[in-house]
Parts: C-alpha cells; structure tokens; sequence
C-alpha cells in the first residue's frame, strides 16, 4: 500500500488498484513517486518471491531508485536467493548511473555475472519502454512526462512486454 499512500502524501495517484496478498501492485498509477515506490515494491516482491528474471529498460534509469541503500539491499538479497537468478538492464545510454545510483554501480560490480547491460541501438531512445518486467508480474510507464502507467500480473501482457525487448 505504500504506492497508494505516496499517492496521497502528493500530487501523485494511483487508480484502479489492486493490492494482492502476495504484495504486487496491479492497476494504473501516475506520478514519479509513485512509480518510484511502485519500482521499490516490486522489487523487494520479486527478491521475497524468488523471481529467476529481471529486466529493467529505461532510457536512462534517472527516476528510478536504484541508488538508494534499501533497493540495492533487497537486489542483493535477491541474488543471494537463487544461484541461477539472473537481471537484464537495456537502457539507451548510462551516463548518469555512476553519479545518480552510485551505491547500485557499486553492487553491479560485486554481482556482475549475473547482470547483462545492452545498450538499445534502435533509434529513437523514447521509444525504449520504461520498464520493470518479471515472468509474472511487469510495471511499464507510459507516459514520461506524467510518470504514468500500468502495473499487471496479466501472462499475455507481460510476455507482451518482454517480446517488445
């Protein structure tokens, strides 16, 4: 529910929610806090669930928190889940991370065989999707200016997503 309440700390709104037992948001949202904390959410729903798979697409990975210690705690108790777990970063460019999430570039590092970052070479870097995708469970941002979009637990929509990879 942090992502609800957020929503109401701000400017920033989820609507049509839905908040399963097991933690992962479904339903649209709008506003970068709440993407940001949706983000956070479901990755520590993805570390205490075991998730195999990650990939995470963004342009630039500015708004999103990986710099903060909780979120590369709860990435770092997710590799030490499964030896097999693996995450996929694509992103345009990666200029900013070493200044914005210095602490995550710094755990990337530590766990870099475990990490794959490409770099989208297929025009138009708006046209990469904004993204956090699991086999069960994607948050995909539509709309960048309003940081608004969807989060779902729909199978079709989430191989959708990651067919768009």
């Amino acid at each position: 529910m942090a992502a609800v309440d957020a929503a109401n700390a701000g400017a920033s709104q989820a609507t049509s929610t839905v908040w399963p037992a097991e933690g992962w948001f479904e339903g649209r949202y709008a506003g970068r806090e709440t993407f940001r904390q949706l983000l956070r959410d479901g990755l520590a729903a993805a570390a205490r669930d075991r998730v195999p798979e990650l990939i995470l697409s963004d342009p630039d990975f500015v708004d999103w928190p990986l710099g903060e210690r909780a979120v590369v705690d709860v990435l770092n108790d997710w590799a030490l889940s499964d030896a097999q777990c693996k995450i996929t970063m694509l992103a345009a460019h990666y200029d900013e991370m070493a200044r914005q999430h210095a602490l995550f570039v710094r755990w990337r590092v530590q766990w870099a065989h475990r990490i794959e970052c490409r770099r989208w070479n297929e025009g138009d870097p708006l046209a990469l999707p904004s993204l956090l995708w699991t086999p069960q469970w994607t948050l995909r941002r539509d709309d960048e200016e309003r940081c608004a979009g969807l989060a779902s637990r729909d199978r079709r929509l989430c191989a959708n997503m990651h067919k768009q990879l």
